[in-house]
């Protein structure tokens, strides 16, 4: 009960922030009536009204996982923000491959199978984004080919 009403309150002050940063958007009176202010609004009032219930009526409490969960969550998250930050300078390939490996690990943790997934994963995806989707990614880093 009490994490609900905590995350409850969270989303409550993160509403009536975003709700106080769409009252400083200009519209001219020409304007679509659910145009770029009325709609931040209208999204901000509903995520008010979510954490208000969340607040007034908790779940049960509920089970957190183990501290060893956590913290494969917490790689996974690191992981993914490294995965972020090394696209652009080492290009698509390489980052996906290894950040692709490293989770299909976490999930089952035999080496070889994780090493096979990861590159088909990279070089799937990269076809798909690449000709498929038409995304002008960039396979490898600059300059080395």
């Amino acid at each position: 009960m009490k994490s609900d009403r905590v995350f409850g309150l969270v989303v409550i002050m993160i509403a009536l922030a975003y709700m106080a940063s769409a009252f400083q958007i200009q519209t001219s009176f020409m304007s679509d009536p659910v145009g770029s202010k009325s709609f931040p609004l209208l999204i901000g009032a509903v995520a008010v009204l979510s954490g208000v219930v969340m607040v007034f009526r908790p779940d049960e409490e509920p089970d957190w996982p183990e501290a060893r969960t956590l913290l494969s969550l917490a790689l996974a998250v690191v992981v993914m923000v490294i995965y972020a930050y090394t696209l652009k300078p080492l290009g698509f390939l390489v980052p996906t491959a290894v950040t692709a490996t490293i989770l299909s690990w976490q999930i089952t943790p035999r080496f070889r199978a994780a090493v096979i997934i990861g590159l088909g994963m990279s070089a799937g995806l990269y076809l798909l984004f690449k000709y498929v989707l038409g995304l002008g990614l960039v396979p490898f880093p600059k300059g080395l080919f």
